[in-house]
């Protein structure tokens, strides 16, 4: 299988952007559930639309939905979940592996991530080029589809084009 790149959710980056050139995207890949079993985890939560992806499933957030967070962690319980969320006022990636956090981190601050073992996607990150050091003004423009790359590797869920 091919590695995902930026190009592989150029569109999905630009479908999430409205016409301020503001980002709205809240999304969780998990690995090998099916929609009807990511929904039934999730039961009760507002506002979700699951949708069929190669490995596993990929779960759309609603403004009204409980945070992404909580629902990647409930989500991973015997597999793996991975969020990317990019708000006006937020932004964050996470993976979680049978609930528990393995690695968070702010698009724009890596070396402040936590979690149980927060180097583990590190080459991935590296490779994607979502970590620059110092005080670099060349930060990639396609953040977006780099962190939706980024959530494909970590979990093996690769979202096709809609």
């Amino acid at each position: 299988m091919r590695k995902a790149t930026a190009r592989t959710y150029t569109w999905l980056y630009r479908d999430s952007t409205d016409d301020a050139g503001d980002t709205w995207l809240e999304v969780a890949f998990v690995r090998g559930l099916s929609p009807d079993e990511a929904l039934a985890r999730l039961a009760g939560e507002k506002e979700l639309y699951a949708a069929p992806a190669e490995g596993g499933t990929v779960v759309f957030c609603g403004e009204l939905s409980e945070h992404p967070l909580r629902l990647a962690a409930m989500a991973s319980a015997g597999t793996a979940a991975a969020v990317v969320m990019i708000t006006v006022g937020d932004d964050l990636f996470a993976y979680y592996e049978d609930g528990r956090l393995i690695t968070k981190f702010s698009l724009f601050s890596y070396d402040r991530r936590e979690g149980v073992d927060p180097d583990r996607l590190g080459a991935e990150v590296e490779d994607l080029r979502l970590h620059l050091t110092g005080e670099s003004n060349d930060f990639p423009s396609d953040y977006v589809a780099r962190a939706l790359a980024l959530a494909d590797r970590a979990t093996g869920v690769r979202l096709p084009r809609q």
